[in-house]
């Protein structure tokens, strides 16, 4: 039996004109994506990724606007499930304190997850594993004037 698997995204540009990107390590897969995840039975989509972001970059954001809706089928990399993810442009509520690397996958010891900044002059589709991902680095691009 088939189900959804609704996602929610954000997309985060800090003031050098650079956007968030997480590489994980996760089901003995390699990949890099928005920071986000998973919707929970009974939260809603904003509140899911305010606390995707607490749980990932433990960081409070606030969201500015949505942005993209998958419009296409999409199934899932880990399961039998269709992805439906939604994304929206965020801000951070205060600095973010994390350890940003320059490289993907430069993981630390205690964990499989970390974080790279990525100048939208220099942001390619390619940065990004998944298709959903990549549709939105397409979107971005049409719509930010460099």
């Amino acid at each position: 039996m088939s189900y959804f698997n609704v996602r929610v995204y954000g997309v985060l540009i800090n003031h050098d004109n650079q956007v968030l990107i997480s590489d994980e390590q996760s089901g003995g897969r390699t990949f890099s994506k928005f920071p986000g995840g998973g919707l929970e039975l009974g939260e809603g989509l904003i509140e899911a990724l305010k606390r995707e972001f607490m749980e990932e970059c433990n960081a409070e954001i606030e969201v500015v606007s949505h942005f993209y809706t998958t419009d296409f089928y999409e199934q899932s990399s880990f399961n039998d499930s269709q992805i439906l993810s939604i994304y929206y442009l965020v801000k951070e509520s205060k600095p973010l304190v994390l350890t940003f690397k320059t490289t993907a996958f430069d993981f630390d010891a205690d964990s499989l997850q970390s974080f790279r900044w990525v100048s939208l002059s220099e942001l390619k589709a390619e940065d990004v594993t998944f298709r959903t991902d990549k549709t939105v680095i397409e979107l971005l691009l049409k719509q930010i004037d460099l």
